[in-house]
């Protein structure tokens, strides 16, 4: 029998810390990739160039985790039959968690025995394993540390379905996945659906990203001709037969010594499929309707850096790679989705079994057959689509019970649709209800509702951003009555000015802020924009005003910090750091700034120090190398006192001959 059950599972995890009080209003950085593949459609690079969000405003970043462990119960949907048994978990943006092929005792998912966080998702906090929907823009998405809403219903059969749905904040967006176990069925079936209930195109994204473990001899195979491939240094995204580039099988992980993304050119009129195979011959396949038709193979590499990564995420508990499935040929685009559209498909995850000699054979088409075989025994296209359109009937149905809250933001949105007569909002099948609704929703219900805006204490950190025309409209109309004299209407409205592209308009309300109440936090926003436009001195004072204003603000320091080394005021930020409480002081992010702006002011004692601690921040990004490059940078300075008396000597080429950077330091994966 089908069951569908919510439990809580007990799992040691890394302390998540508050959402920063700092909006994101600094610039993201636009992706500039070079491409060297001759043959790549002339859409792909027309979508390569459009959709990428600027900032990721009205979300707050997540960056104040530490890698200090407790036993939390966390709630998990369980889907069950008779051959597998799925767990999502609710807390964290619906994540299936694991996937337990019962009949051969085996977990078809890479997880780790407890969850870490790390710097690789937009919002900055992520941890890995299992698989999750990303939706949006490029990155790891904005709602995988988030709650989100949890349903149950069933169809004609009486097989449970869990809808698992949330508001998507950045592109403004309902993001809804319904998933099912049948009586029987040897794949557990998703059927995403994204709508877009707005007045406007969206630009949109979505990759489905399944972790899988490593293991010696692992081949990843998709039905594909064509490669794309990204990570071999200055060849930028080229193409390849597949399976082999410079006479080298890159369809077997263990092959990449640094990290990588290979994107298979499946062809139109082939089923969309992705495996990856073990030695044995078995593995985990993924297939799906022809609304989905991406497929990537990502590996960490098994360089150091590669290594070091993949033991920090997964507490050592063995490599993994990411077989994905996208929207689009790769996953540097974006489509534009219009005003009132929705995208759907079907999604199917099972156990596969292959005549090993084949599937690790040399001859790739064959092995691709093969593979194909196997999968249409394990769900032919014609039942896929058969399910698809079955749960699709049900996709505006009105949920039995609401099994789980994700945020209050989507009640919010409702309730100013419905205010303001606005297009209908999702469908009954989508219940943001006002039981969601939370402390930093309640400002912006109150404006909707009373036209007012309760005010805070300029010592109160804020929280609940939001943007867009609509609210903007609503907030001004405020200021201009009861609220021209409230810090925190002016701070919001900078905020929003800001996101809609009017510097000018942001910097004439946070200033306004500061002269109807100071806070750190206009101060801060204010020093941040000057740090956008070039001036360093400007944002420098404003930021240690900030940083005086709110002294135990991790987030507000290491933005200092790191203003302060980039505008050359290296001492100030040592004198800063020393004026610290030890608990920030000692912080992983807070030392490696110190010992950045100390090797500038030459006082290596410092750098020593820190190198000879081996310390690796808790927040270290993916791809970030600031800590080989402190290593190296410091060993010129020693190789340089040494070889005063010889002139011409290449610095750096000795540094690194003579110290290496330490195997605990490198995070290296390109």
């Amino acid at each position: 029998m089908s069951d569908l059950t919510v439990r809580s599972f007990p799992i040691p995890t890394a302390e998540l810390g508050a959402e920063s009080p700092l909006p994101p209003i600094r610039s993201r950085p636009i992706p500039h990739i070079s491409v060297s593949a001759k043959d790549l459609r002339i859409t792909v690079l027309e979508n390569m160039s459009r959709g990428h969000a600027p900032n990721i405003l009205p979300y707050a970043m997540q960056d104040t985790y530490r890698r200090r462990y407790r036993s939390e119960e966390h709630p998990v949907a369980v889907l069950e039959n008779q051959i597998l048994r799925a767990e999502f978990l609710l807390d964290y943006g619906g994540r299936l968690w694991s996937l337990y092929h019962k009949p051969s005792q085996t977990e078809l998912l890479a997880n780790a025995p407890r969850i870490t966080f790390a710097n690789l998702a937009l919002r900055n906090a992520w941890f890995c394993g299992g698989g999750e929907g990303n939706v949006g823009t490029i990155g790891h998405s904005p709602l995988t540390c988030s709650p989100v809403f949890a349903a149950r219903l069933q169809d004609a059969h009486g097989t449970p379905i869990l809808r698992l749905y949330e508001w998507e904040r950045l592109r403004q967006v309902i993001v809804q996945i319904d998933a099912c176990l049948p009586d029987d069925s040897p794949v557990l079936l998703l059927r995403p659906r994204v709508l877009n209930p707005g007045r406007r195109p969206v630009p949109m994204s979505w990759w489905s990203n399944v972790a899988v473990p490593m293991a010696p001899g692992m081949r990843v195979l998709a039905p594909a001709d064509r490669m794309y491939v990204l990570g071999r240094e200055g060849q930028g995204l080229y193409q390849s037969a597949v399976p082999c580039a410079d006479g080298l099988d890159l369809t077997y992980p263990a092959n990449w010594s640094h990290a990588a993304d290979l994107f298979f050119d499946v062809a139109e009129g082939r089923r969309p499929w992705i495996a990856a195979i073990s030695a044995q011959g078995d593995g985990l396949a993924h297939v799906s309707t022809d609304g989905l038709r991406g497929r990537k193979l990502w590996v960490w590499g098994t360089s150091q850096g590669g290594r070091n990564w993949q033991e920090l995420l997964t507490s050592e508990s063995g490599a993994y790679v990411e077989i994905q499935a996208g929207l689009t040929c790769t996953q540097l685009e974006h489509l534009s989705m219009d005003a009132g559209d929705q995208w759907s498909w079907m999604e199917a995850y099972g156990r596969v079994q292959t005549t090993q000699s084949v599937a690790h054979g040399t001859n790739w088409q064959e092995a691709c057959a093969h593979l194909t075989d196997q999968i249409d025994r394990l769900i032919p296209a014609s039942r896929l689509e058969v399910a698809y359109q079955e749960i699709g009937a049900l996709a505006d149905s009105l949920p039995e019970t609401i099994l789980h809250r994700g945020s209050g933001w989507g009640a919010l949105e409702r309730r100013r649709r419905e205010k303001n007569g606005d297009r209908v909002f999702g469908s009954e099948g989508i219940v943001f209800d006002d039981q969601s609704l939370d402390d930093p929703q309640r400002p912006w219900v109150a404006l909707l509702e009373d036209g007012t805006f309760p005010s805070t204490s300029t010592d109160i950190p804020p929280a609940g951003f939001l943007v867009g025309k609509d609210w903007l409209e609503l907030l001004e109309g405020f200021s201009h009555q009861g609220g021209a004299r409230q810090w925190d209407v002016w701070f919001h409205l900078g905020v929003m000015k800001l996101s809609a592209g009017d510097d000018v308009g942001a910097q004439t309300c946070w200033e306004r802020s500061l002269g109807l109440g100071w806070s750190p936090w206009a101060c801060r926003c204010l020093g941040a924009l000057k740090w956008m436009q070039g001036d360093l001195h400007g944002a420098a004072y404003l930021m240690l005003a900030a940083c005086k204003g709110a002294p135990a603000q991790f987030e507000l320091l290491v933005e200092c910090g790191r203003l302060l080394i980039e505008a050359g005021q290296h001492q100030r930020w040592l004198d800063l750091v020393d004026s610290l409480p030890t608990s920030l002081r000692g912080h992983g992010r807070i030392r490696l700034l110190q010992a950045q702006a100390a090797l500038r002011a030459g006082k290596l004692a410092i750098v020593a120090a820190f190198l000879d601690e081996r310390i690796v921040p808790e927040d270290l990004r993916e791809g970030e190398s600031s800590l080989s490059e402190l290593w190296t940078a410091y060993h010129e300075h020693r190789v340089q006192e040494d070889s005063r008396s010889e002139p011409d000597v290449d610095l750096r080429g000795v540094a690194r001959k003579q110290y290496p950077v330490p195997a605990e330091l490198d995070f290296r994966i390109r």
